[in-house]
């Protein structure tokens, strides 16, 4: 890069921090950390162990982008008067200063894509369920590897992951798994991801090897833990009691410490049986039992519009949101923004970013 192309790709990356801090608004985030601040200070704050924790982390969220952004404004203000005073080309300056422009552009970058996080449980946690469809063996087959997808997904994005429910297949894979996503933005990550999941392959379950087209649904919801929104009549609830499977301690599997809890008026059904005591289940249970009553709520608010949890689609043929093709091609295709790639084994690998990040835009965009 030379050095008048550095300056020209600095003013653009200046310009479009100013635009970008347009949209931020910085002093609406100060306004908000004011009245959290003034709220942590009431005298039952802490009543509610929960709920002041999700407060103060709040408030760090926001002080953290706000610092970020401030340093980032600086850092440009700084390469810019640094480009003023370089001559030579090929200097060892030129060089710092195309490393610092990189630098920057990267850190734009990340506000350039949480800006797109624009729903109001984006910057939450998630609860994902995956359910094999149509496919037999090969589609329970599939569901263990979206799952182990998204699980490395989460690793390189430094979530913690709790497994609340798992149902193995009778003869390989997984019938349906549910499990718990925190950390920044995961339900904002994982909502794009709702919808049907095909796979295209030659099928290693049959002895012709033939070639087999399976199917996954894959059903987001954000977790609210402290949802004040919804109330559950506990004479409206069935709550049954069995033995937790799979592995996870000598109490876990010898008592009925899972818990199945069943709203009547929705049919809505949750299950957990990760948690080692009966009633931590049903903690978790009726927590995510009244995010998804929220999630019904918010549907029909906005008239059944592309619903959160990809609910009443079929995991069959003609309704799936992405394509992965194993044979007699290579390929990754979205449908729902065209983005596709042959680099089957990085998706697989949990490398989703571009797919997300194309999918929020083209939200955006709409």
């Amino acid at each position: 890069m030379t050095l008048d192309e550095l300056r020209k790709k600095s003013k653009e990356l200046e310009n479009k921090i100013v635009q970008l801090d347009d949209c931020l608004d910085s002093e609406k985030d100060k306004d908000e950390i004011v009245k959290l601040k003034i709220k942590s200070q009431e005298e039952n704050f802490w009543d509610d162990s929960k709920e002041a924790g999700m407060v103060m982390q709040k408030i760090e969220n926001l002080k953290d982008r706000i610092e970020r952004w401030q340093k980032l404004k600086m850092q440009i203000n700084n390469l810019q008067e640094f480009l003023g005073i370089i001559e030579e080309e090929n200097s060892n300056d030129l060089k710092l200063a195309i490393g610092q422009y990189r630098k920057s552009l990267d850190e734009f970058r990340i506000f350039e894509i949480e800006k797109l996080y624009s729903g109001p449980y984006d910057e939450g946690n998630a609860v994902v369920s995956i359910h094999a469809g149509a496919g037999g063996d090969d589609a329970q087959d599939w569901t263990g590897m979206v799952l182990r997808m998204f699980l490395k997904f989460c690793e390189r994005k430094l979530y913690k992951v709790t497994i609340l429910q798992e149902t193995k297949g009778s003869e390989a894979g997984i019938k349906s798994v549910m499990f718990e996503v925190s950390g920044k933005f995961a339900y904002g990550n994982f909502a794009p991801e709702a919808g049907v999941h095909r796979l295209v392959r030659l099928s290693p379950f049959n002895s012709d090897n033939l070639r087999q087209t399976s199917f996954v649904l894959v059903e987001v919801i954000p977790l609210i833990e402290n949802n004040k929104e919804i109330e559950i009549d506990s004479t409206e609830l069935k709550i049954d009691t069995f033995r937790a499977s799979g592995a996870g301690g000598q109490s876990v599997n010898t008592t009925d410490s899972a818990v199945r809890v069943t709203h009547l008026p929705t049919k809505t059904v949750v299950s957990c049986q990760n948690e080692r005591s009966q009633l931590q289940n049903k903690e978790k249970a009726l927590a995510i039992l009244r995010s998804r009553l929220l999630q019904i709520k918010e549907n029909k608010r906005i008239e059944k519009e592309k619903r959160l949890k990809g609910a009443h689609i079929s995991a069959e043929w003609g309704s799936q949101i992405r394509s992965y093709v194993l044979h007699p091609y290579k390929m990754v295709k979205d449908h729902r923004t065209g983005e596709q790639t042959a680099d089957i084994e990085s998706v697989l690998a949990g490398n989703l970013d571009t797919f997300i990040e194309k999918y929020l835009r083209s939200k955006t965009k709409e």
